[in-house]
């Protein structure tokens, strides 16, 4: 078996993407992503590692006005991922955590949504980053 990114012991959490100039995104945003119950992802064998209780964080890529790319809000899985579906609930942050407080922070160089951002979803967080992140945002660290 080839050596892969993501294990259960490197996942810190899931990092789901949505684009700023989607109008469904907008609405999940106005919303505060009530009835968010589940987020598209690309079957892979990272989509079976997905169990409830897991973190995810949610990315906003593009430049809307209104929107800058950030993560924008936070939550967990609630199951097991199937057929492109991670199942899981998510509740905005006060204040985003923008894209420009991240790119130049030297333990989130290697943050996988910076290193390749049109990567699929999900992308993931490692245990250090998600550490980092919450020390730069400590309503990451609240449970939802």
């Amino acid at each position: 078996m080839p050596d892969r990114a993501l294990s259960p012991d490197t996942l810190g959490a899931w990092l789901v993407k949505a684009s700023g100039a989607e109008r469904s995104t907008r609405e999940h945003v106005r919303a505060g992503f009530a009835g968010v119950e589940t987020w598209c992802a690309r079957p892979t064998y990272r989509t079976d590692l997905a169990v409830a209780g897991q973190p995810v964080l949610l990315w906003m890529s593009g430049s809307e006005p209104g929107l800058p790319a950030g993560i924008h809000a936070h939550g967990r899985i609630t199951g097991p991922a199937r057929d492109g579906v991670m199942p899981m609930v998510l509740v905005p942050l006060d204040q985003p955590l923008l894209r420009s407080e991240l790119v130049g922070h030297p333990d989130l160089a290697a943050l996988e949504v910076l290193r390749m951002p049109a990567g699929s979803n999900p992308s993931y967080v490692t245990p250090g980053q998600l550490e980092v992140l919450v020390d730069m945002c400590e309503e990451l660290a609240r449970p939802v």
